[in-house]
C-alpha cells in the first residue's frame, strides 16, 4: 500500500497517478482512469479530473493501493 500525503485541500486523480510515477505520461494517466481501472472508495471512477482527498482509498488495477492521508 502507498500512503500519499495530501498537501493541499485536494489533488486531481490522473496528476495524483502521475506523481506517484505509476505511469510515464500524463496522458497514459488520463488513459488509465478512462479505462475504468481506478476503484475510489469502493466504486469505479472514470473522472480523470475527480478531486481527491484525505481519506480516500484508490485501487488501481489489482496491483496499487493508495491510501490519502
Amino acid at each position: 500500500m502507498i500512503e500519499y500525503a495530501l498537501m493541499d485541500e485536494y489533488i486531481e486523480l490522473y496528476k495524483l497517478i502521475k506523481l506517484l510515477d505509476l505511469v510515464d505520461s500524463g496522458a497514459e494517466a488520463k488513459q488509465v482512469v478512462a479505462n475504468g481501472y481506478v476503484i475510489r472508495n469502493g466504486e469505479v471512477e472514470t473522472r480523470k479530473r475527480a478531486k481527491i482527498i484525505k481519506g480516500d482509498v484508490l485501487n488501481i488495477g489489482d496491483e496499487v493501493t493508495i491510501k490519502v492521508i
